[in-house]
């Protein structure tokens, strides 16, 4: 049997060498440099025959990409984010998420782009869910947008997004959406298929309950005396002495 702690070492050894490559890669160039460089090796590795290969290489580039600053790195990731395999859509996610806490303006201009583009990809289903983890600014205004997209299972993944994020900014776009007769497959549901139409609905019934459930937490008013002002305790019978 061969020895473990040699192997350990070894292991160790690698991980060293891969963090001063980076390094040294990153160093190289300048960003919009890189940011076409990693850009032409996204779509080697998307067009690669090899999974095992396929994956490995677009993991690491969502890294990569996530440390490059500009927007061919944003559309990189948004590329990788369409890829069909769930762990690199997990890396690709990832990482537009920690651009997108320290860089929102760029990761809103990528989507953007994409949804005017009408892009229809898995990545338009994932971008919602994205969006809903970020706090400031505000994301809304971009997420509702995925609402109209023309494919049905985007607009359900953004309905879903938004119950997950509880904001009641959508409520006048879920209404719209009210009678739309498209259907989607839920897979918490079975597989069941489900409208559009049933989905908005059962969201603004979950906004409604949060709108009750935050009225009844809120403080009753104060009693008011003849004039409008909150009474005094001289005005609750007898002078004050």
């Amino acid at each position: 049997m061969s020895d473990p702690r040699a192997h350990l070492r070894a292991l160790f050894d690698a991980d060293r060498s891969l963090r001063h490559a980076e390094r040294t890669l990153l160093l190289s160039a300048p960003p919009e440099v890189l940011a076409d460089v990693f850009s032409a090796a996204a779509d080697r590795a998307l067009s690669d025959s090899d999974p095992e290969r396929q994956e490995l290489e677009l993991v690491r580039l969502a890294d990569l990409c996530a440390q490059v600053e500009g927007p061919v790195a944003v559309d990189t990731l948004l590329r990788i984010l369409d890829h069909a395999d769930p762990a690199v859509r997990a890396e690709a996610g990832e990482a537009l998420l920690d651009v997108a806490y320290e860089r929102f303006k760029e990761v809103a201009n990528a989507i953007e782009r994409a949804l005017d583009q009408r892009r229809d990809g898995i990545a338009m289903e994932e971008l919602p869910y994205m969006l809903a983890e970020i706090h400031d600014p505000d994301p809304m205004p971009l997420m509702v947008r995925f609402l109209v997209h023309p494919r049905a299972e985007v607009v359900a993944s953004t309905i879903e997004a938004i119950v997950e994020r509880a904001d009641p900014a959508a409520v006048p776009k879920l209404k719209k959406l009210l009678g739309d007769t498209r259907e989607v497959t839920v897979p918490e549901l079975d597989d069941e298929k489900v409208t559009l139409g049933d989905l908005a609905a059962d969201a603004l019934s979950f906004f409604e309950e949060v709108f009750e459930d935050e009225a009844e937490e809120q403080p009753a008013a104060p009693a008011r005396g003849a004039a409008g002002r909150p009474k005094s305790p001289g005005d609750r019978g007898g002078r004050r002495r």
